[in-house]
């Protein structure tokens, strides 16, 4: 994980918001050039824990605002969350940006919305989508930005069932919550299709209101470790930065494999040692749903309400670098089909 503690002077043409910005954490993104520009969408990017660099999550979300910031010529300012704040700073980061001129905000992450909710009732002219959350009684000028996990599990737990020589594999989650118990409910699903006798070890790292799993890398090694040591093969983190712990106690056993989230892990220069023990990585193209929304309030066409990226929408997939899962892409195509047929129905908790 990487955590960026500098404070960043923001260009903001002489506003007044500079200094509160810089104070919780922002940093601007933009040349002189863009950040002068008058009438160009300002969009304000409020990461979870881990912010950019964290391989996984957020690096996915920054990559949708950096196409933004690029194809469509938008201004940025990005904020960073740290472990252990208090719900008064993530209201704190969000008003900030809106002092600092930002009308257009993404909060990165379930952990937002309270705060979310809370500030976009008091600033009604504001447009915010939340990434990973939706509240029936969020503002009307809140959008949530959901993906079907579920789903993209699923075909992991088909790779991990077909790639497992023991027959014993395992699901790493960051955090217990409702959002990570989708990721395993579909993963031993796809697995359980394959063969249900295979056994599926389960860890969670922390449970809320401690939501460290999701940037402890030394939690995410240990638990990997623990699950190796019972027989486990094959092992898919849903973890964050914690993951990348996991990663790395899966690359130092010979012939075990692991399965990335989020971003396409093994192509993450960071994890790059370990890209030949990746098996796949779920993939969630929050960037796809970044760059979506932000296109969409250009367009002066938002998104509203719920926008559901699943697999039929190309919201998850599987990487396929390496070429680890080509001789099994005939499985995995007849799965997925089956999945956005409706055929196959995949469920969001977790069997007993």
């Amino acid at each position: 994980m990487r955590r960026s503690m500098k404070l960043a002077a923001v260009v903001l043409s002489g506003s007044l918001g500079m200094a509160s910005l810089a104070a919780c954490g922002a940093k601007s993104t933009d040349n002189a050039s863009s950040s002068s520009s008058e009438g160009s969408l300002k969009v304000g990017m409020a990461y979870d824990i881990g912010g950019r660099g964290d391989q996984s999550f957020n690096d996915s979300a920054a990559r949708g605002l950096d196409k933004a910031k690029s194809d469509l010529g938008v201004s940025v300012t990005e904020a960073d969350a740290k472990a252990g704040e208090a719900e008064a700073d993530k209201e704190t980061r969000l008003k900030n940006l809106i002092d600092g001129g930002y009308k257009t905000i993404i909060a990165v992450g379930f952990v937002y919305q309270p705060a979310v909710n809370k500030v976009a009732k008091d600033h009604p002219d504001v447009k915010f989508a939340i990434i990973d959350s939706n509240d029936k009684d969020q503002p009307s000028n809140v959008t949530s930005l959901v993906f079907a996990e579920q789903e993209g599990s699923y075909l992991a737990g088909v790779a991990a069932a077909n790639k497992s020589k023991a027959k014993h594999v395992g699901f790493i989650g960051g955090v217990q919550t409702e959002l990570i118990k989708k990721f395993e409910a579909g993963y031993k699903a796809g697995v359980k299709s394959v063969d249900p006798n295979i056994v599926v070890e389960t860890t969670y790292l922390t449970t809320p209101p401690d939501f460290s799993g999701f940037a402890s890398p030394d939690k995410g090694k240990e638990a990997a470790q623990g699950q190796l040591d019972k027989g486990a093969d094959v092992i898919y983190s849903a973890a964050g930065s914690s993951g990348n712990g996991a990663i790395e106690a899966v690359a130092n056993k010979q012939g075990a494999l692991a399965i990335g989230v989020d971003s396409d892990q093994a192509s993450q220069p960071a994890l790059s040692k370990y890209k030949n023990s990746i098996l796949t990585s779920m993939v969630k193209n929050v960037d796809n749903a970044v760059y979506s929304y932000i296109d969409s309030v250009k367009k002066n066409q938002p998104f509203t309400g719920i926008k559901l990226f699943d697999l039929k929408a190309d919201g998850v997939s599987l990487a396929t670098t390496g070429g680890k899962i080509d001789d099994i892409q005939d499985k995995l195509k007849a799965a997925a089909d089956a999945i956005k047929s409706g055929a196959t129905q995949i469920p969001t908790t977790p069997a007993q």
